[in-house]
């Protein structure tokens, strides 16, 4: 079993940094692909970032591409999403996901099995 812990959110304001971090426990993640996705009230969860194993592979959704960047520590076992230039349509809550058998490019939801809790980002304009 895989236990997933978000951390790092907050409010921020429009223009502003956040980093947001997930540390992994209960097995290694160094075999599994690792994803953001965030999901706002009323709104289906929508994918954000993800990376390969390997860390090699990144993908972003169109809306954070530039902004955004994820990163993993397979020593550590765990991902982060360092975001800047924040924008108000960012706020969400975010969640890290991780799975074994996700396929690139690492965006659908349904293949990732492991979800954390979610962290609130809120982004004032």
């Amino acid at each position: 079993q895989v236990q997933l812990v978000e951390s790092g959110g907050g409010l921020v304001q429009a223009g502003g940094s956040l980093r947001l971090s997930c540390a992994a426990s209960g097995r290694a993640l160094s075999s599994y692909a690792m994803g953001w996705f965030r999901q706002v009230p009323g709104k289906e969860r929508e994918f954000v970032a993800a990376i390969s194993w390997s860390g090699v592979s990144t993908y972003y959704a169109d809306s954070v591409k530039g902004r955004f960047t994820i990163a993993r520590a397979n020593a550590k076992n765990t991902v982060s999403l360092q975001m800047n230039s924040l924008k108000s349509e960012d706020t969400a809550v975010y969640y890290c996901a991780a799975g074994p058998g996700v396929r690139e490019p690492f965006c659908i939801e349904s293949e990732y099995g492991y979800w954390g809790q979610g962290t609130q980002v809120t982004v004032s304009s």
